[in-house]
């Protein structure tokens, strides 16, 4: 079964760091497009960042934009999500997920596999 696997995640305070990392169980993420997205308590699940198959392409929500930053981890097969400066509203469940050759849409079904379990960010004082 292709899912995902999150992590990373954790409780930080406003201004802190946390790098999350995408690994995708059942195939490998290297020439998928990748997206990340988050999902508040009450709140629709949104996307803030895509990494596109060929890497030269890397698209920010305006919510994280300049404070996040997407990656590959090549000798890991990994995607990361490095997280600066982080506000309380950042704080959510984080997915990821992948597809080819644009970027994830899951609302439309452009979506390889399912959903994986998530990772908490929880940024508080």
């Amino acid at each position: 079964q292709l899912q995902y696997v999150e992590s990373g995640g954790g409780l930080v305070q406003p201004g802190g760091s946390l790098r999350l990392s995408c690994a995708a169980s059942g195939f490998t993420l290297e020439y998928y497009a990748v997206g990340w997205f988050r999902q508040a308590p009450g709140k629709e699940r949104e996307g803030i960042s895509c990494i596109s198959s060929s890497n030269d392409n890397r698209d920010y929500a305006d919510s994280v934009k300049g404070r996040f930053t997407i990656g590959r981890d090549s000798a890991n097969g990994t995607v990361y999500l490095q997280m600066n400066s982080l506000k309380p509203e950042d704080t959510a469940v984080y997915y990821c997920a992948a597809d080819f050759p644009g970027c994830p849409q899951p609302t439309k079904g452009y979506m390889i596999g399912s959903w994986g379990q998530g990772t908490q960010v929880t940024v508080s004082s």
